[in-house]
């Protein structure tokens, strides 16, 4: 931590775990553990790069995952080239690390490579903007967070920047108007000064100590409420948010809320920034048998072992949010990639043959993939070389809403 570095946010009580000495590989560091050579050590090590706060399962023995194998790896989709392929092809090449499906609240087929296990913790990058917004969600039921008021209700801090008059609303589904390109091949673009001044990468002269810093200084290029625009400044932001309303830091928020109650296995984590708050946008690592507890809660509308866990009008609305955020969707480029889809409470959702997908998604493969209409649930833990690559993207989705559709008998 950097001598002259902020504090973190007032009243919360951070237990952070410092980075264990020696990793196992030890020339993964800040500048190179996102590196292909490195990266699905450093993806399955993330408390050995770099601090991580403990998201707690809790006390309680972990939800039952009952088991129905069922021969999957054969099941056929067209590519994105054109040719046609196998989920076991898909899965081989698409540098998986690990793979699951339920159906109808059972493991049909559960998969692993290389060191990667049941209980290993894998980072799930932007998967955890899904997370985050769960946690938003439960403020938001409890009367702590209303999504129509202005950011800077609860954090004045941010009125001198480009947020200054922006709605909860428009940080939950995207639609700021802050100067933030999500362009990863530009070591200049926003998105990686950002993961300089959030202890991702080492920090060059200037850069703002710490993310709500940066936050604090971001700058405006458009209207807000405009079309969809992916920032992940904004989930951070929401982040920020739910910690200032519930006093608390978002790894709590989350074992509290979510993990905890939903019955994990596993202890997640989250890395940590110079000065010790959550990295809420992508940060999250966590085993893939609780992220399918997790989109298994989001199939069950909230319900976990009948205790409703999440608020099932959230989930709900997610589904059906009305013409303007589809419209905004529509006028952004990622349509042309996910057409007729939208963005809405930090999910995805994709159309297609069988019903609406709502869709987890994060950077070099992560994926929690929930189809209500077939009662499948599948994850997908990846460490393909490069951060975005549109032919793994959508030969995966491809795969699994096919695999949905032989499981429920639709073909």
């Amino acid at each position: 931590m950097h001598d002259n570095a902020p504090t973190p946010d007032a009243g919360l009580a951070i237990e952070q775990v410092q980075p264990v000495a020696g990793p196992a590989d030890a020339s993964a560091d800040l500048d190179n553990w996102q590196e292909p050579d490195h990266l699905r050590w450093a993806f399955q090590h993330m408390d050995e790069v770099m601090p991580s706060q403990v998201i707690a399962a809790g006390p309680g023995a972990p939800a039952p995952l009952p088991e129905a194998p069922h021969p999957i790896g054969e099941v056929e989709l067209v590519r994105f080239d054109g040719s046609s392929g196998t989920l076991d092809e898909v899965l081989a090449q698409t540098h998986t690390d690990a793979f699951l499906v339920m159906h109808e609240g059972r493991v049909v087929e559960e998969r692993y490579r290389g060191e990667m296990t049941a209980s290993t913790r894998h980072l799930v990058m932007s998967v955890s903007k899904s997370i985050v917004g769960c946690v938003a969600g439960g403020l938001v039921e409890a009367g702590a967070l209303d999504p129509e008021a202005e950011v800077t209700r609860y954090i004045p801090e941010v009125a001198g920047s480009g947020y200054n008059g922006a709605t909860v609303r428009n940080v939950l589904d995207m639609r700021t108007g802050v100067a933030f390109r999500e362009t990863y091949t530009d070591p200049e673009a926003e998105v990686r000064v950002m993961e300089r001044s959030m202890g991702w990468r080492a920090l060059e002269p200037g850069d703002p100590v710490g993310t709500y810093a940066y936050l604090a200084e971001i700058g405006r290029d458009g209207p807000h409420d405009g079309r969809f625009t992916y920032r992940s400044a904004d989930t951070d932001l929401l982040g920020w948010l739910c910690e200032r309303v519930a006093g608390a830091p978002m790894a709590n928020l989350i074992s509290e809320r979510i993990w905890a109650p939903m019955g994990a296995e596993c202890d997640a984590s989250v890395t940590v920034d110079w000065v010790g708050n959550a990295i809420h946008d992508g940060g999250i690592s966590a085993a893939a048998r609780d992220l399918a507890r997790f989109g298994q809660m989001l199939l069950d509308d909230g319900m976990v072992g009948g205790r409703q866990v999440l608020p099932a009008a959230w989930i709900e609305q997610s589904y059906h949010p009305g013409s303007d955020v589809r419209s905004a969707f529509a006028a952004s480029p990622d349509d042309a990639v996910l057409p007729g889809g939208w963005y809405r409470n930090q999910f995805w959702f994709i159309p297609s043959r069988t019903g609406d997908n709502l869709v987890c998604l994060g950077i070099h493969g992560q994926m929690i993939h929930v189809s209500p209409a077939t009662r499948t649930v599948a994850v997908k833990l990846s460490s393909w070389p490069d951060p975005q690559h549109l032919a793994h993207i959508v030969d995966t989705l491809r795969a699994v809403s096919r695999v949905g559709a032989h499981l429920a008998g639709a073909g």
